[in-house]
């Protein structure tokens, strides 16, 4: 069911080799008892609408680490695989779209609710550590079942005895994440990561409804959960390791919502997508462009920093610049035109994180991939997101 890792890479396999129906979303960061944490192993993390780079840089201080941003821990090493998916989105500008809370009412419980401006990188968030917990015991509980040993192809009518006592157990794990972010959703003062939250909740729950039936078309289901969870992961971790700082200030704004995404009931979210729309049909080639365009940029083992890298890799990071640049400018165009206002947050964040990552390149260091991390979960969300409309 997995794809074997390529030559050299690092990190380890998102779930179901880089497919929708993988386990758990990882703490951004999990270093060894007692000791701080180190460079990453070399090799080529894949670059695409599905994957995630697992691993992470050195926290200040330096030393020995634990590297497992995407997928779960202790699991096989990255697939370099791009899978490239149609995607699809909902517009929400004919008013049918979810109950919102006014922000005269309700709203006023939400630390979010004043936030009405252009989405951006997010530098201070004080909810990373509660996620970072939550992430942990979820990612240990899923572990504990050899979730991603399963094959996601099985049906529910097919299960043996085990199978069955397995998606049981992952279920309790599923729901008490769920449950416990709930309270976040309140707690964070930034619109767009209240929307990952609620994504995060509402993906989860709605793969939980389907497990009595499951099918394999259900994978992406929990898959979209895991991108809205690694996006929120990767995010801290850019904050932590301060790349996120570094950078926020010389990323150019960009132009605010056209529509406001208000908060929801935090116990019942709305899912991203529900029915597909034609959007899809124009974000599909400027995926697959970008993966191949990007080719030679991703053979390079990302652990190298800018002052080490060779004439020729310095010359692929010059030449996959604009290339970067020209996705983000089509991810936030696109978002714009969905008439859905999550959609348009997480796209035009996934352009932001992208815009990001490209200005560090010139003084590239490993603390740097969280920001390219962060856009790809945030495109991977969107993508499964789609193919589970």
């Amino acid at each position: 069911m997995s794809l074997p890792p390529p030559p050299g890479s690092y990190g380890h396999q998102p779930p179901t080799g880089g497919q929708p129906g993988g386990g758990a979303p990882q703490p951004w960061s999990q270093p060894y008892p007692g000791g701080a944490s180190g460079p990453p192993p070399s090799g080529p993390p894949p670059w695409g609408p599905q994957q995630q780079w697992a691993g992470g840089p050195p926290p200040n201080g330096g030393g020995k680490t634990k590297w497992i941003l995407g997928g779960l821990a202790a699991i096989l090493a990255i697939a370099l695989a791009v899978v490239v998916t149609v995607l699809v989105v909902r517009p929400d500008s004919s008013g049918d779209g979810p109950s919102t809370l006014g922000t005269n009412g309700p709203a006023s419980e939400f630390a979010s609710a004043n936030d009405t401006g252009p989405v951006n990188i997010i530098t201070d968030e004080p909810t990373c550590d509660a996620w970072n917990t939550i992430l942990g015991k979820y990612s240990e509980a899923m572990d504990s079942v050899k979730w991603d040993d399963r094959d996601a192809a099985i049906p529910a009518s097919a299960w043996t005895p085990e199978q069955r006592s397995m998606y049981e157990s992952a279920e309790k794990a599923m729901t008490q994440a769920a449950d416990q972010a709930v309270n976040l959703v309140k707690k964070t003062p930034h619109r767009v990561v209240r929307v990952l939250f609620e994504q995060f909740i509402a993906y989860t729950r709605a793969f939980v409804q389907r497990i009595p039936s499951y099918v394999s078309e259900d994978a992406n289901i929990i898959g979209a959960s895991n991108g809205a969870g690694d996006a929120l992961a990767n995010m801290c971790g850019a904050i932590s390791y301060r790349s996120a700082q570094a950078i926020a200030p010389l990323v150019s704004a960009v132009p605010g919502p056209t529509k406001v995404a208000l908060p929801e009931d935090p116990n019942t979210p709305t899912k991203l997508l529900t029915e597909p729309t034609s959007v899809c049909s124009e974000w599909e080639p400027q995926v697959t462009k970008f993966a191949d365009d990007t080719q030679a940029w991703r053979s390079i083992d990302k652990g190298i920093p800018a002052k080490e890298w060779t004439p020729d890799q310095r010359a692929v990071h010059d030449a996959v610049a604009p290339i970067m640049l020209a996705s983000a400018d089509e991810m936030e165009r696109l978002g714009r035109q969905s008439g859905n206002p999550r959609f348009e947050d997480v796209a035009t964040l996934a352009a932001q994180y992208r815009r990001a990552f490209v200005l560090t390149l010139p003084d590239y260091k490993s603390a740097d991939s969280y920001l390219a991390l962060s856009a790809t979960n945030l495109v991977r969300l969107v993508n499964l997101a789609c193919k589970a409309a």
